[in-house]
């Protein structure tokens, strides 16, 4: 295997009818279509695909990035809109997302624009809560919200600010506890003990307060809960049999979050890595655990997975896995996992992160996962991408 060995896996804190026309007119009309057609498909772009998704910016050098997403056929662009950010200060009226003390991202409008431009969905991610909210300093705003309604309020708010968007994330990798708090680290291969359940019993009804909440903004809306992680401070077994209300239910949620980053192949039938972790290859595995105990009267049977974020570092040791693989090997397995997203019904869609390699390190530890580098070449998996 064309890879840098590796003991495990490690990772940093971190979308009427009318009369007949005449021949001549249908002939015309048919011309002009192609013509519009031609147009807004541009020679060698691939068609838009919500099993594709993808995180990057939104222009360089005040230049778009949305002709290059459609070129890939990316079907759904991902955003991250951090509360803690948007509302530094308190709102007089937090649903109202008018409210002066809102600070929304202009450059989330220019991505909604050119999204909707190139026939795009846009997926927002909403994490992290303002000191007002939590308790805590604002230097520290993975600490969960001290009232689940405030962070409900907060998300419906973003969903009438931003009427275009229907993929809602709650919270990105809450089982990591550099992502949110209060978490304690479990001890594996174990249930999670009293203290060691608060975590994700409170995630558990701020995800259920704000699919109730985006639900009343807009019926169509989709939540997408959970949000692990391969491994993760709390396993994805210990996290999904945990996610509790306080009357025992689980959360209301339309799909299920998971990145599943691998330092293997992944195709389906492999051994399991254990532990209650989940990779791309025990998604069958995780599927199971879904339906086990997540399903029931509140949700549909068979609730599919968002894959919101998944790549292979290349070329170097990185600071985010302990394990990297050669461009060649990382285009392989991503035209592996993106054939398996294509024909598996349960997985939404596969979101990859990011379009361009990240900038240099002074320790040289820099992450190199995008489909370019840094200057705009193009490498192996950006074909393997724009092919999937």
């Amino acid at each position: 295997m064309d890879t840098c060995p590796a003991q495990g896996m490690g990772r940093g804190g971190s979308a009427p009818v009318d009369r007949p026309l005449p021949l001549r007119a249908l002939c015309v009309t048919a011309l002009l279509l192609f013509a519009l057609l031609a147009l807004a498909a541009p020679a060698g772009a691939a068609a838009p695909s919500h099993k594709k998704a993808i995180w990057g910016p939104v222009a360089v050098d005040g230049v778009s990035q949305f002709p290059i997403y459609h070129r890939l056929g990316a079907g759904i662009f991902l955003y991250r809109v951090n509360w803690s950010a948007v509302a530094p200060t308190r709102p007089a009226h937090p649903a109202d997302p008018a409210d002066p003390a809102y600070q929304w991202p202009a450059e989330l409008d220019q991505a909604i624009a050119q999204a909707r431009r190139y026939r795009m969905h846009v997926a927002i991610a909403l994490d992290n809560a303002p000191s007002w909210a939590s308790g805590h300093p604002s230097s520290d705003p993975v600490w969960a919200p001290r009232h689940p309604a405030d962070f409900a309020t907060f998300a419906a708010a973003a969903s009438r600010r931003y009427p275009f968007v229907r993929l809602w994330q709650i919270w990105q990798e809450p089982t990591q506890t550099a992502n949110f708090q209060p978490l304690i680290h479990e001890r594996r291969d174990r249930p999670l003990g009293r203290a060691m359940r608060r975590g994700p019993h409170i995630y558990a009804r701020i995800l259920d307060a704000s699919y109730g909440a985006l639900k009343r903004v807009h019926r169509s809306n989709l939540v997408i809960g959970g949000n692990t992680f391969t491994t993760g401070d709390v396993s994805v077994l210990n996290w999904i049999k945990n996610l509790r209300l306080p009357n025992g239910k689980p959360p209301r949620m339309d799909m299920y979050g998971h990145n599943p980053f691998s330092a293997r192949r992944p195709v389906f039938g492999g051994p399991p890595l254990g532990h209650g972790f989940i990779d791309f290859t025990d998604l069958p595995i995780l599927a199971r655990w879904i339906d086990r105990y997540l399903s029931g009267p509140r949700h549909r049977p068979h609730m599919k997975i968002f894959i919101s974020e998944l790549f292979w570092p290349t070329d170097h040791p990185n600071f985010e896995f302990n394990f990297w693989v050669t461009r060649r090997t990382a285009a392989s397995w991503l035209t592996d996992a993106l054939r398996i997203t294509r024909r598996w019904s349960r997985i939404y869609t596969l979101g990859y992160i990011g379009l361009y390699d990240d900038p240099p390190r002074p320790d040289g530890l820099e992450v190199d996962r995008g489909l370019l580098t840094l200057d705009g070449k193009k490498k192996p998996a950006y074909y393997a991408y724009q092919r999937g």
